[in-house]
C-alpha cells in the first residue's frame, strides 16, 4: 500500500524543486518574502534546530502524513472558515531518503521542539501517523474568534532537509505538477 505525504500545492513554482526557505531566500527573494511572512509573529522559530538533521527550521521542506481534509473540516465546524476546496500535492513516502528526513511528533507546545520529539523517518512509521488525533480535531473544532488558524500545530511533521524534486509530487488529479 502506498503511504502518501501531503503539502499545499504551489501555484507559482519556479524551477524544478520544492525549496526550503533558506534556498528560496537565495534563489527567489520575492517568494521568500511572501513565505517568511508566516513567521512574522514568531521569527525566532526560523532558527529552531531540527536535531536529527543537523540544521534549522528554514533548511527543511515540511510535509504532513495527515490528509488535509479532516483538518479543514474541523476548522469549518468551528465556524472560523467556510467550506474550502483543498488544493494539495502528494508524495509517495518511499521516495524520501531517511538520511535527509525525520519526523517531528509535535507532542509539546515548546519552542524550540525538544530533541525527544524528533524520531527517525521511515514509511512504516509514517503509516502509523496518518490519522489526526482526537485532541487535534477537538482543538480545531473549538477555535474561538481570536485564535490563530494553525491546522498543523499538533499534527506530526515530516521534515526533509534540502530541496525535493517537483517531479516526485502529484496533484490532486494524480498528475505531475
Amino acid at each position: 500500500m502506498t503511504i502518501l505525504l501531503y503539502r499545499a500545492a504551489i501555484h507559482d513554482l519556479r524551477g524544478d524543486a520544492v525549496l526550503p526557505l533558506n534556498l528560496l531566500r537565495d534563489q527567489h527573494p520575492d517568494l521568500y518574502e511572501r513565505e517568511v511572512a508566516k513567521y512574522a509573529h514568531r521569527p525566532a522559530a526560523m532558527l529552531d534546530p531540527v536535531h536529527p538533521l543537523g540544521c534549522t527550521w528554514t533548511d527543511v521542506v515540511f510535509l504532513s502524513p495527515v490528509h488535509p481534509a479532516p483538518l479543514f473540516e474541523a476548522m469549518h465546524e468551528s465556524g472560523r472558515i467556510g467550506r474550502v476546496v483543498i488544493d494539495y500535492w502528494t508524495l509517495d513516502a518511499d521516495l524520501l531518503d531517511p538520511a535527509d528526513t525525520c519526523i517531528l511528533l509535535k507532542r509539546h507546545n515548546a519552542a524550540p521542539q525538544p530533541p525527544e520529539d524528533f524520531i527517525p523517518y521511515s514509511p512504516a512509521t509514517v503509516a502509523t501517523l496518518t490519522q489526526p488525533s482526537e485532541k487535534a480535531l477537538h482543538r480545531l473544532r473549538t477555535l474561538n474568534a481570536t485564535e490563530p488558524l494553525f491546522p498543523w500545530a499538533d499534527i506530526p511533521h515530516i521534515l526533509h532537509r534540502g530541496p525535493i524534486p517537483a517531479s516526485l509530487f502529484r496533484t490532486t488529479n494524480g498528475v505531475q505538477p
